[in-house]
């Protein structure tokens, strides 16, 4: 096996693991926390409560990173890994109180959301340094670990009841612990720190106001991220209810789960040759106005066929959004800006999940499926009108085609 193929596989391992560790924790949290006794209400406040905290907690921890001292991204994903694997030992015990299971539970959550930033900003880290990755195929294999886990935990969790979650996430955990530990470049100095003489040659934009002042463009593409993520969320949170509507059930819940997760990987795969002709900036447009088309389908659908076709858009949404926004900000910030850079897309995605939380529901309860779906649409549409207009004069060279080492 080449170095390339090497240390793309392990890169690609540790998405594999992360996400199918994200689908036991978050995919699955509803389902774990109501057989412990909460309220669907109660999830929702967990659920929301963890969501803001990681949006807050990402652009802190990104900070301090960026600032190259002795929390770099590759420990911070370790220490992330055991605080996962703690927390899921104490959840598969711990059955009998409420608010214990409550602050394990965002806190797990929280953090798992927090790192996946820091994933990303390895990759781009450990290019620097000579380790060729190929991230969009890493990345789609992560999102087929999260198709195929979802495929066998839901009839698993039947069978075995909710405490199997917490002891596959803890056996999950240890791998990916085990891998990270493992994973940097054989003879470099720990992953993240600066080599001798090069520490404070770039400034660190720290204050949330600077680093915006310093990328206007960028600031721009994260109001436009959270109109997408409101839309992407609302469909994923409520799939199930517009899946009844359209006359479907769980069956059909599994398979159009499957169906959007899976058409990642190709895509993701590819992503690298395309960037070789359209910039990343371009590609971010583009995914927007495909988050756009795929919800404005659904306030037409009238059958099961629709929804499996609004949910192909995925290939052009999400799985075009995702590597493109990670080169996006690779290309255009400062190396010292990187891991914050990543962690405000992130943040983005989470803020947008949460209003989608605290403002869908509502719709849908007092007016209805179709607006609430509207109102996703017009929130989506808005996103592409900023995202058209800052990415046409972006940030530093982030209007030129990436430079791609296949």
């Amino acid at each position: 096996m080449n170095k390339k193929a090497l240390w793309t596989t392990g890169y690609a391992f540790l998405n594999i693991a992360y996400f199918a560790a994200f689908c036991t924790v978050h995919a699955c949290a509803a389902v774990f926390l109501m057989s412990r006794g909460f309220s669907n209400t109660e999830v929702g406040i967990l659920l929301a409560t963890a969501n803001i905290t990681s949006a807050l907690f990402q652009p802190f921890i990104a900070d301090v990173i960026d600032k190259k001292g002795w929390l770099t991204n590759r420990r911070f994903i370790l220490i992330s890994c055991i605080v996962i694997l703690t927390g899921s030992v104490l959840l598969r015990f711990i059955t009998d109180s409420k608010p214990v299971i409550f602050i394990i539970y965002a806190l797990i959550y929280m953090i798992q959301f927090a790192y996946q930033p820091v994933m990303t900003a390895l990759c781009f880290e450990y290019r620097k340094k000579g380790c060729d990755i190929v991230y969009g195929l890493a990345r789609g294999l992560g999102s087929a670990g999260f198709a195929v886990t979802s495929a066998f935990i839901g009839r698993a969790v039947e069978a075995k009841g909710a405490d199997l979650l917490p002891a596959v996430t803890v056996i999950i955990m240890a791998v990916s612990a085990a891998a990270v530990f493992f994973y940097r470049p054989a003879g470099e100095a720990e992953a993240g720190e600066p080599a001798e003489g090069t520490a404070g040659t770039e400034e660190t934009h720290g204050k949330v106001t600077d680093f915006f002042r310093e990328y206007p463009a960028f600031f721009l593409f994260v109001i436009a991220s959270i109109c997408f993520f409101f839309a992407h969320n609302m469909i994923n949170d409520f799939m199930i209810q517009i899946i009844r509507a359209l006359g479907g059930g769980e069956t059909e819940l599994g398979y159009s789960n499957f169906l959007q997760a899976i058409l990642e990987l190709p895509v993701m795969a590819l992503i690298g040759f395309v960037l070789r002709k359209v910039s990343p900036a371009k590609l971010l447009v583009f995914s927007g106005a495909a988050f756009f088309v795929k919800i404005l389908i659904l306030i037409f659908a009238r059958n099961m066929v629709w929804m499996f076709v609004s949910q192909s858009f995925q290939l052009f949404a999400y799985a075009v959004f995702i590597p493109a926004g990670a080169y996006y900000v690779s290309h255009t910030m400062a190396e010292n800006d990187q891991v914050k850079g990543q962690a405000y897309v992130t943040s983005a995605i989470t803020i947008g999940g949460v209003f989608s939380n605290l403002i869908s529901g509502v719709i849908l309860d007092n007016l209805g499926m179709r607006p609430m779906l509207i109102t996703g649409t017009a929130v989506c549409f808005v996103g592409v009108l900023i995202s058209f207009a800052a990415l046409r004069s972006p940030d530093r060279k982030g209007d030129q085609p990436y430079e791609y080492r296949s």
